[in-house]
């Protein structure tokens, strides 16, 4: 199977697109047919809608079935619109079972009764119990491959069991031991069974401190127990501790990207789906909702600036730094909020610690604001010839920084403790509030002290 270097898929994608075009399927196919599905799944994400349907349908069905877990959701409801429900089925039924229960879940609901009728009454048993579990729980991203085996087994009846298994679930790890109640007792991984003899029970040998998911734990959490552990495989247990499914290392780097891409794209104001999207409409569509936030904030803003009319007709200059008391709190927020929601998502940081964050905050933005106050008043100073002005600025800069730092470090713990995603206290939420706010702090303080300015 060969693997593409980044150098050569530009060249490749572009020999794709001239044999679709020629509708050579021949040399499509030997282009193809040695390529990870990864790869291939690579180069259908960079083609257009109807390049891609026509590929898809060229592909066999295993490297298909492969293929089609490879590619995100948008992409794999476009291929399959055309897809025959009997195809459909076929490659479903080859699938592991999560990946089964991902594809079909995005399935219209009489297209997916009509292909979970044409699959064998196991496989679908087992996709309708994993779609019973929320998408973003341990139980949601586990599958039902795994090799289980009673405490009471040897060795040789445990490697007879792995060799049964191997088939089907392909590279395995660990052994989960279980009890005649299917309760999870611990793991035995390949490297214990080599240095046992084969006629040693696993009750012998068995680990019995080993890590396990809930099926209602949260897939985040589930990615901590792995990054934490260095885990490369977790058992699912329910309410009663039974054994239901295994959760492998490359399920929690699909979550890792999922929760990274959904987290800056929050941090953007966007939405990570339209990075597979065509249509320039339905990407206008989705980006409209936290602009018109961010449009209503500046004129929110703007509607400030006309109350303090007076004051700016009498100092115009005072127009020349609104750029700067914005930006400056606009990115001290954003900095904070980064690195609050950054800590929150690695579980360096924690709602217990709210207190302890709000005055670490407090003398950092302290200190910044003292620092670029300084400066402030300098340069105010030297190009306005009034270092009197230069110090009232300077003190407002020094009070915006500070109050635009805590709400950007505060914000994402309320969030969290309300049980809402912190991301969302990013981006343009951050930058619009610390400009209202900035603008209000900067022209009122100024105009309270115009007299002693001018």
């Amino acid at each position: 199977m060969k693997y593409i270097a980044e150098t050569d898929f530009t060249e490749i994608l572009s020999s794709i697109r001239d044999l679709i075009e020629k509708q050579n399927q021949g040399a499509l196919l030997n282009l193809l047919i040695d390529l990870h599905p990864a790869d291939v799944a690579e180069f259908l994400t960079d083609l257009k809608k109807e390049e891609r349907k026509y590929l898809f349908h060229l592909l066999p069905t295993k490297i298909a079935s492969a293929v089609l877990t490879e590619l995100d959701t948008p992409i794999v409801d476009q291929i399959i619109e055309n897809v025959s429900d009997q195809r459909l089925s076929t490659l479903v039924d080859i699938m592991d079972s999560d990946d089964a229960a991902d594809i079909i879940s995005e399935l219209p609901d009489e297209v997916a009764q009509r292909v979970l009728n044409r699959i064998p009454d196991k496989v679908s048993d087992d996709v309708k119990g994993l779609m019973l579990y929320g998408e973003d729980t341990a139980g949601g991203i586990m599958a039902l491959e795994f090799v289980a085996v009673n405490e009471n087994s040897t060795v040789n009846e445990t490697i007879d069991e792995i060799r049964k298994a191997h088939e089907k679930n392909g590279t395995i790890h660990n052994i989960w031991v279980i009890d005649t109640n299917n309760i999870l007792k611990g793991s035995v991984s390949l490297t214990d069974l080599v240095l046992a003899t084969e006629k040693s029970r696993i009750s012998k040998i068995v680990k019995t401190d080993v890590k396990f998911a809930h099926t209602d734990m949260d897939q985040e959490e589930v990615a901590i127990l792995f990054r934490k552990y260095d885990l490369v495989d977790l058992p699912v247990v329910d309410s009663l501790h039974q054994l239901v499914g295994q959760i492998t290392i490359d399920d929690i780097i699909d979550v890792v990207e999922e929760e990274a891409s959904e987290d800056i794209s929050l941090f953007a104001g966007a939405n990570d789906e339209e990075i597979q999207e065509d249509s320039f409409l339905k990407i206008s569509i989705i980006r409209l909702p936290w602009l018109m936030v961010a449009f209503v904030g500046e004129l929110i803003a703007a509607t400030i600036i006309q109350q303090f009319e007076t004051t700016i007709i009498q100092l115009i200059a005072l127009t020349f730094f609104m750029p700067v008391i914005m930006a400056m709190g606009g990115n001290s927020g954003i900095q904070s909020s980064i690195i609050v929601i950054r800590g929150m998502a690695t579980r360096e940081i924690s709602v217990e610690s709210t207190w302890r964050r709000f005055f670490r905050e407090l003398r950092v933005s302290l200190f910044i604001g003292f620092v670029f106050g300084l400066i402030m008043i300098v340069v105010v100073g030297l190009l306005q010839g009034n270092f009197v002005m230069g110090l009232m600025i300077g003190i407002t800069l020094n009070i915006v920084i500070l109050q635009a730092s805590l709400f950007g470090g505060m914000i994402p713990f309320i969030l969290k403790r309300v049980n809402v995603d912190p991301a969302l206290a990013s981006g343009p939420f951050i930058t619009t509030m610390n400009d209202i706010f900035g603008l209000l702090i900067y022209l009122a303080i100024l105009t309270a002290s115009i007299k002693y300015i001018v």
